[in-house]
């Protein structure tokens, strides 16, 4: 079983309507659909924004639906300048920009008592994600590295060139190092797919509304042609 997670309803409105829904269960606000999609057996659930959100639906699908895979799909902010808007990332780890236990001696990022400091992407997965990519979108590139996440929507080049400096991310977003953790935890693969909506700066609030869009189709294109290889 895949669990497809989306922060926002715009991340995965277009999946549910292509799938074949044969149940919805709601668990913790959240409406899980539960059905086949792509000939994949899948559940697809928008687990609202923010890591706490993140954490707490990825877990209900480990838990609930034994999903033994966890694929996070939406956007982000650029981190790279090689990275455009429109552009996708795929993950190869993700860490918490915004974890910070360092006046204990721990490096900004490490989770106090935690054997990883990043978790690692499945890298097959990643792969596949690639392979997704070029065929579905090959009007745009593809980029895979690492993914930071945090609990605040990055708009300053301050704040961007810190995260940049700590942890030389290609992108910043406020979900997938959660699902990450979770999935490490519960020792399930898992992939984040990041469509690029904006450039994490002093024009991202202007970006954001303009290209979100753009952004998601990419999204969605990506994770189609992703199940049929899975």
């Amino acid at each position: 079983m895949i669990g497809i997670i989306g922060a926002m309803e715009e991340e995965v409105v277009s999946l549910k309507e292509e799938m074949d829904v044969r149940e919805i269960v709601e668990k913790a606000g959240m409406m899980f659909c539960k059905g086949t999609l792509c000939g994949k057996e899948v559940v697809v659930v928008r687990s609202g924004v923010g890591k706490v959100n993140a954490g707490i639906c990825a877990q209900i699908l480990v838990d609930l639906f034994q999903v033994d895979l966890l694929i996070n799909t939406g956007i982000a902010g650029s981190l790279d300048a090689r990275i455009d808007i429109g552009d996708m990332v795929i993950s190869t780890d993700a860490l918490q920009h915004d974890m910070d236990a360092s006046v204990f001696g721990d490096p900004i990022g490490q989770i106090p008592r935690l054997d990883t400091f990043s978790f690692p992407a499945d890298e097959a997965l990643v792969r596949k994600a690639i392979r997704a990519n070029e065929k579905a979108n090959p009007d745009i590139h593809t980029f895979t590295g690492r993914i930071a996440s945090g609990d605040q929507f990055i708009s300053s080049k301050e704040v961007k060139d810190r995260i940049v400096e700590n942890f030389h991310p290609l992108c910043v977003e406020m979900e997938g190092a959660a699902i990450a953790q979770a999935a490490y935890l519960n020792k399930v693969s898992y992939v984040i797919i990041r469509a690029i909506s904006d450039k994490a700066d002093n024009s991202a609030c202007m970006d954001y509304p303009t290209f979100e869009k753009k952004a998601i189709a990419h999204s969605v294109r990506l994770m189609k042609e992703l199940l049929l290889m899975i």
